[in-house]
């Protein structure tokens, strides 16, 4: 029902609350622009309220369950009497992590003064947008518009009829199931298998492929498996999920961008074959007042990561506030919470020889790393990849406690150009984990130390 219809003019109107939108909301407003920001849901989106952040909560959680039982603790002196855990109490935990994450967001959106408005949104026009929410249908005119609506699960192809969950529907679970299969090859799969495992559910991890994390160095996908396998998870792959028996299944198969309700033909706003808003650089659509940032705009390219869309958030505020900014970015660093941590960042040594580079290579083994060691921990590598032409860093893969930590520092020696010389040459802090990428750039630079070399 229509009440009114009036219109309310803003300088700047952004269509969702996710990571991506409500960052656009506030860096307009400290821009000094007039913002209202629409969201249908909880502000923090899918990844605060459903995905990343209540995943992590729970795989930190078991993890720490998961170190009490270990042979490790009684070599270190530490014996523990028998250990159980709460499923409940840690659902409740992890809530009170996304409660107060989601808090932190909602006093950000009011401290901005920026108009948070409940409701779904389309576009009427180019400059126009029509919300549906609690106080009715209302009308808005706007300068810019920043689209931020993310994405939703991509439908399972030839799933011949089985029912399953998605991700977050079974971070939801009240009760653990006995056994569990789990169809995907990406990093949420593998988290998933990880986080029920840990507490002692039966589980099977199908990937549709031949490997599990397409694309990730071979070497460190062996310990990544290993890992798995300590944990009792059974993998399987160019698996069928129509032939999978174990119940409940859960599949993660990816995600489409979410625009089919926006009406973008009402303002001209182009799409690419899967409904991705086509972006430029700068986060600009096909319609010059209008911008797209997160899983929903076509520079996602089907991977997402709260990393992007935070990035792409900013540069849409920044660009229509009149700064020359965009968002390309070298290399984009992708984490997987398993046991042992993978993180990685730029080309493997195959992908940078399928691009064209001559390349060189340096590997570490963890269990040469003091620090590694004195955690109690001995499974893990790093791997550097560089242009063997001038020694330029060209990617990294490390495999170990607190990866996803120490991968920041590679990340920004390919964004600086940084050489194998720059990593090996700065001091590091002794005893430490970040020792392991010095001691990978030695040994590519072929003057390792704590690496016997091999006979000539």
């Amino acid at each position: 029902m229509v009440v009114g219809d009036v219109t309310t003019a803003v300088d700047v109107l952004v269509l969702g609350a996710g990571p991506s939108g409500y960052v656009a909301a506030i860096r307009a407003a400290q821009l000094g622009k007039h913002v209202t920001l629409v969201e249908p849901g909880p502000v923090g989106g899918t990844c605060l309220n459903r995905g990343c952040i209540p995943l992590k909560a729970l795989v930190s959680a078991t993890e720490r369950y998961q170190q009490t039982g270990q042979e490790e603790l009684a070599a270190m002196g530490i014996l523990t009497a028998e250990v159980s855990f709460d499923w409940p109490k840690m659902q409740a935990w992890k809530q009170s992590v996304v409660d107060r994450l989601a808090d932190g967001v909602r006093r950000l959106v009011s401290g901005n003064r920026i108009d948070l408005v409940k409701g779904t949104a389309w576009f009427l026009s180019a400059e126009e947008v029509r919300v549906e929410g609690e106080y009715g249908s209302l009308r808005y005119k706007f300068e810019h518009c920043i689209v931020a609506t993310g994405a939703r699960p991509r439908p399972l192809p030839d799933s011949g009829g089985a029912q399953f969950l998605s991700p977050e529907q079974a971070l939801q679970l009240s009760e653990l199931p006995e056994q569990l299969s789990i169809f995907g090859d990406d990093y949420i799969a593998l988290e998933m298998a990880t986080l029920f495992a840990r507490l002692g559910v039966k589980v099977t991890l199908a990937a549709p492929g031949e490997q599990l994390l397409p694309g990730v160095d071979p070497i460190a996908l062996r310990l990544v498996q290993a890992g798995l396998r300590k944990i009792g998870v059974q993998v399987r792959t160019k698996a069928a999920i129509s032939g999978l028996t174990e119940h409940p299944l859960v599949a993660s198969y990816g995600v489409l961008p979410n625009t089919s309700g926006l009406h973008l033909d009402a303002c001209g706003v182009r799409v690419n074959d899967e409904g991705g808003i086509m972006v430029d650089t700068m986060m600009r659509t096909s319609v010059p007042n209008i911008y797209a940032v997160g899983d929903c705009c076509s520079a996602s390219s089907g991977r997402a990561l709260a990393s992007v869309a935070i990035k792409q958030g900013k540069i849409a505020a920044e660009v229509l506030s009149g700064q020359r900014v965009q968002f390309a970015p070298l290399v984009i660093p992708q984490v997987v919470h398993t046991t042992p941590e993978l993180a990685s960042v730029g080309y493997s040594a195959s992908e940078a020889s399928q691009a064209g580079y001559s390349v060189k290579t340096g590997r570490f083994p963890w269990a040469a790393n003091g620090r590694a060691l004195t955690l109690g921990t001995d499974s893990g590598v790093a791997l550097l990849v560089a242009n063997a032409d001038d020694d330029t860093v060209l990617g990294a893969t490390l495999v170990g406690p607190r990866a996803g930590d120490l991968i920041a520092q590679v990340t920004l020696a390919i964004e600086m150009g940084a050489t194998l010389t720059d990593l090996a040459e700065i001091l590091y802090a002794h005893p430490g984990l970040s020792e392991t990428i010095q001691e990978s750039a030695d040994s590519a630079l072929q003057k390792a130390i704590h690496l016997l070399a091999k006979p000539g």
